[in-house]
């Protein structure tokens, strides 16, 4: 609770003030290249304090976007720089290297799912981005697919604090506790639907006899 409080008093101290679409910006678009950055957090925190201001909450759409945008591309940038083997390597412990190549299987299985969905998932977006572009899927297929996430994102996040924010107009904190539940309660609804729906290609495969790189498995 103290650390709500602290981070709503930081945010409140720049509402009204040209830094405050600055750090959305910022936040959202590096969060593509370091996981730790808190994108959605603050989004949600930023909305929660505006409250009902709707053409507020348009420009906080909008900034949150075209940062998560910018920051996906750049992302997709340095992956087809590096390359698969360079950015193999460049995986920092067990977590990265499996997120790097779930991410890696699903750009060759689904990537329009992933470009729209992995941002979604603990980090995601950096998988999806370094993988498409590692991978080479092609950027002009990237960009508006990317570009249409992102949107989505922004819109969903900014509606997530929106409902905060008016439930608790005079107690932000609570505001942020009840948009941050909303939040984590579509991410694991999210998290099971992509659980399930591996279980059931894993299912089919088995059932026609082939592995998981697509191989028929001699019986």
């Amino acid at each position: 609770m103290e650390l709500l409080e602290y981070v709503t008093g930081l945010l409140e101290g720049t509402l009204g003030s040209p830094w405050l679409w600055v750090i959305v910006f910022l936040v959202s678009g590096l969060d593509a290249l370091l996981p730790f950055m808190p994108s959605e957090t603050t989004v949600i925190t930023v909305a929660v304090l505006i409250g009902p201001e709707l053409p507020q909450l348009a420009l906080l759409a909008l900034v949150a976007a075209l940062g998560a945008w910018l920051g996906d591309c750049l992302g997709y940038t340095v992956g087809a720089a590096a390359g698969s083997r360079a950015l193999a390597r460049l995986q920092r412990g067990p977590d990265g290297v499996r997120r790097y190549e779930w991410a890696k299987i699903q750009v060759q299985r689904n990537a329009v799912l992933l470009i729209l969905a992995a941002r979604y998932l603990p980090g995601g977006r950096v998988a999806s981005g370094l993988a498409n572009g590692s991978l080479g899927y092609p950027p002009h297929k990237f960009v508006p697919l990317d570009a249409l996430g992102a949107s989505v994102w922004a819109v969903y996040s900014v509606l997530i604090g929106l409902v905060g924010g008016a439930t608790f107009a005079d107690e932000p904190e609570k505001g942020l506790l009840l948009s941050f539940a909303l939040g984590l309660l579509l991410v694991g609804a999210i998290e099971i639907g992509r659980r399930v729906r591996v279980g059931i290609l894993t299912r089919r495969r088995a059932a026609a006899g082939t592995s998981d790189n697509g191989v028929r498995v001699e019986p």
